[in-house]
């Protein structure tokens, strides 16, 4: 999946056929859990890959962007990104991230859930990740660092899954109207006319969407401006701006829907995640 520097939903590019990139070193490793950290400058682009390990990415700043076949995520400081081993990704900076990444033998996750998914990340668990970082190898199970590191597990395996995904559909028929509807979020035509246009049944559709997304057609648009909100709050646009680009009639209606899906005004949210993070 080649994603431009610009912010937006990029839909099935990706080469799933791209080759292994290894973990720095960390894949090859024999430690059940081992930690790498990497700056990158806004606008970075890691290339479609995948790791025999599994990973868990957690931004100490910055936001990224993350894609697999499965759907896209937007990733801020207080929350991370659960990658099962073989899972091909890619990944955007939006703004200068700060990187700390966990690399995981995937028998010692083997409980763990074995999908993609956004989690929230706890002011412990940040803090055990930035220890973990620094731990060298090898390290021995009944070690000061292996302990640190059983306690980690520990806090992984209560990490709560979190609604920042835009799930990607398969059918080919599905993918057609998701690229028309990402095209142009600010429209809100409805699910009658593109079932004009298609010749399909709109009942049909709407069977297809909760099948392959777990969303209905309207869930499915409003999940990716809410998705692409994220990004753009997270350059610093303006909420009115995005309210607008993003079809809503005004910045009223806009933190309605997001306060309902978020919990809080999107002028507060990236407010907040500074600060637990």
């Amino acid at each position: 999946m080649s994603v431009s520097r610009k912010t937006g939903i990029h839909l099935l590019e990706m080469d799933i056929g791209s080759p292994f990139i290894p973990g720095g070193g960390k894949d090859g490793g024999e430690s059940p859990v081992a930690g790498k950290s990497k700056d990158f400058a806004a606008g970075f682009e890691i290339k479609a890959h995948s790791h025999r390990t599994t990973q868990l990415l957690y931004a100490v700043q910055g936001v990224m962007v993350a894609n697999t076949d499965a759907g896209q995520w937007v990733v801020p400081p207080t929350h991370g990104l659960w990658l099962p081993a073989g899972t091909v990704h890619q990944v955007r900076m939006v703004g200068e991230v700060q990187l700390r990444t966990l690399y995981f033998q995937p028998a010692t996750v083997a409980d763990l859930p074995n999908q993609c998914r956004a989690v929230g990340v706890s002011p412990l668990l940040r803090q055990l990740i930035l220890a973990a970082i620094d731990v060298r190898e090898p390290y021995t199970a009944d070690s000061r660092d292996g302990r640190l590191m059983r306690l980690l597990l520990d806090e992984i395996a209560v990490m709560p899954n979190l609604p920042l995904r835009l799930p990607y559909p398969t059918d080919p028929v599905l993918l057609s109207v998701c690229r028309g509807l990402v095209a142009r979020l600010e429209d809100a035509e409805p699910l009658s006319s593109w079932s004009e246009r298609l010749g399909i049944h709109a009942k049909t559709i709407e069977r297809r969407f909760l099948r392959e997304t777990g969303l209905t057609f309207g869930q499915w648009r409003q999940q990716a401006r809410l998705i692409t909100a994220l990004e753009r709050l997270a350059r610093g646009d303006k909420v009115v701006d995005v309210a607008l680009e993003l079809g809503y009639s005004g910045p009223s209606a806009f933190a309605t829907m997001f306060r309902k899906h978020f919990g809080v005004q999107p002028s507060a949210y990236f407010h907040r995640e500074k600060e637990s993070a």
